[in-house]
């Protein structure tokens, strides 16, 4: 049974920081906000695996995993083809390890490094990951 039905997603989230502390964004295509690297899980693939492939994928940049920042149930997302999901997503601090920031696919409109205190207009749900992954370590926000 799939259709329109209520789909469970496992999604991947990465705040990536330069050695300045700069955070990495991209501006999506399909929704034009500005966002930090996000995907979804391919069948099989562990989370941190999928999670470095779509930040290259989607920005170029080559990161390496710290730890993760938070495990939460995102609300749920009506696509305009009547599709029905709702992600388990699982966020992860991350640093820099290598390349510039370009688009790299067809999912972002522009990426670059942004000073925290100098953020573009975004979401509260892209600006709470940030948050906690500025948080200095502790427990996941959960």
């Amino acid at each position: 049974m799939v259709g329109h039905h209520p789909l469970w997603l496992p999604g991947v989230t990465g705040v990536v920081l330069d050695d300045g502390g700069r955070v990495l964004l991209g501006r999506r295509a399909d929704t034009g906000e500005w966002a930090v690297p996000a995907g979804i899980l391919e069948p099989g693939e562990q989370p941190v695996d999928g999670l470095l492939r779509e930040i290259t994928e989607e920005t170029g940049v080559t990161a390496e995993v710290e730890r993760l920042v938070s495990v939460h149930s995102d609300d749920v997302v009506h696509y305009p083809n009547g599709d029905v999901c709702r992600f388990l997503s699982l966020v992860f601090r991350c640093r820099h390890v290598a390349g510039e920031p370009r688009v790299a696919d067809d999912e972002s409109l522009e990426v670059g490094w942004f000073a925290v205190d100098a953020l573009p207009p975004m979401t509260p749900r892209y600006r709470s990951r940030i948050d906690a992954a500025l948080d200095p370590p502790a427990q996941p926000w959960l």
